[in-house]
């Protein structure tokens, strides 16, 4: 009988090449690869939502929009995610053609399956990427909105923002109206 062989580890270079041919998305968080599942309908209502009120917003700024396709790195932790929307004010990113390396804001909109996930290890991992300002959670089910947001001294403090009140995201002078996040999401 022969003996399991061990496997080299599926460095980060390994998963990019693999994930460029793959029909699936999948994520990449130390070694290990995660398929992504499909998302509900209010999931990428509300996905459209974040991502056409900010693509709006930051007209003739040098921030942009990016939804679902595009992967973010985070180095510090030999990761890369797929958020479900992000804005970038880096030129470089910009270029880029696989992911993204400094974010100012990631939204990650909450499934039953991922929010324990979303919440935990890859917030963790979102922490630590350097040009991060904002990290924005959005419950479909609870039309529930909590926004992190890294302090002038690098700490992060939560603000649940209230039906009718708007999201603020001060690092790029935008201000998104509670019910234009949920619209249609009924």
């Amino acid at each position: 009988m022969a003996l399991p062989q061990p496997t080299a580890p599926f460095t980060a270079e390994d998963y990019l090449r693999w994930e460029a041919g793959q029909p699936d998305k999948h994520e990449y968080y130390h070694g290990e690869t995660f398929a992504m599942g499909g998302a509900s309908r209010r999931h990428v209502t509300i996905s459209g939502n974040v991502f056409s009120a900010l693509d709006e917003a930051l007209e003739g700024s040098p921030c942009r929009a990016y939804m679902a396709d595009m992967k973010v790195q985070a180095a510090a932790d030999e990761a890369y995610f797929y958020p479900d929307v992000l804005v970038t004010c880096d030129p470089a990113d910009h270029r880029a053609d696989q992911f993204m390396r400094a974010p100012t804001l990631i939204v990650e909109v909450l499934s039953h399956a991922t929010a324990a996930y979303d919440r935990g290890e890859k917030f963790a991992a979102y922490r630590r990427i350097p040009s991060l300002r904002d990290f924005v959670l959005i419950d479909p089910d609870l039309r529930r909105i909590e926004h992190y947001r890294r302090s002038q001294d690098e700490r992060w403090e939560l603000q649940d923002i209230e039906p009718e009140q708007a999201l603020v995201l001060e690092s790029l002078e935008v201000s998104i109206p509670w019910q234009k996040v949920f619209r249609n999401a009924d």
